[in-house]
């Protein structure tokens, strides 16, 4: 398997994580998000994500609706052949709950990335994310 350090990487030649990065936490806050971009080559879900830092990590939509933000989690991110999907804040993200630990600049967050395609071949991305502090 192969990490990711601050470029891009690939799992199984299908999947490409590019743009990643992980939000500095304020000390106490037990909740985090994690950004990428993501492109497959073919068909694919993202299923299900893990990190040692956090109790879970939940895949999430946020939308804007009548001048309401609304967030709500999706138990599959859809990714489709050559369209990159991406996650950023305001939009699709992964969000980090029961942190173990602060999240600071400078540092690395693991990831273990599940993806299931449309004929049910299930493939595995490991991944190390830049901390990074906002920049708003």
């Amino acid at each position: 398997m192969l990490a990711l350090a601050v470029g891009s990487v690939q799992a199984d030649d299908s999947v490409k994580v590019s743009n990643a990065w992980v939000r500095a936490t304020a000390p106490g806050q037990d909740v985090g998000a994690a950004y990428m971009t993501l492109q497959s080559t073919l068909d694919t879900s993202l299923v299900k994500v893990e990190s040692p830092v956090a109790g879970s990590v939940e895949i999430h939509s946020m939308t804007m609706k009548n001048g309401v933000m609304k967030m709500r989690m999706l138990d599959t991110l859809p990714l489709y052949a050559g369209k990159p999907a991406k996650l950023e804040p305001g939009g699709f993200h992964l969000m980090l709950f029961d942190l173990k630990n602060p999240l600071k600049a400078g540092d690395k967050v693991e990831f273990t990335l599940h993806f299931k395609d449309s004929a049910g071949k299930t493939s595995t991305l490991h991944a190390s994310l830049p901390v990074k502090a906002p920049t708003n």
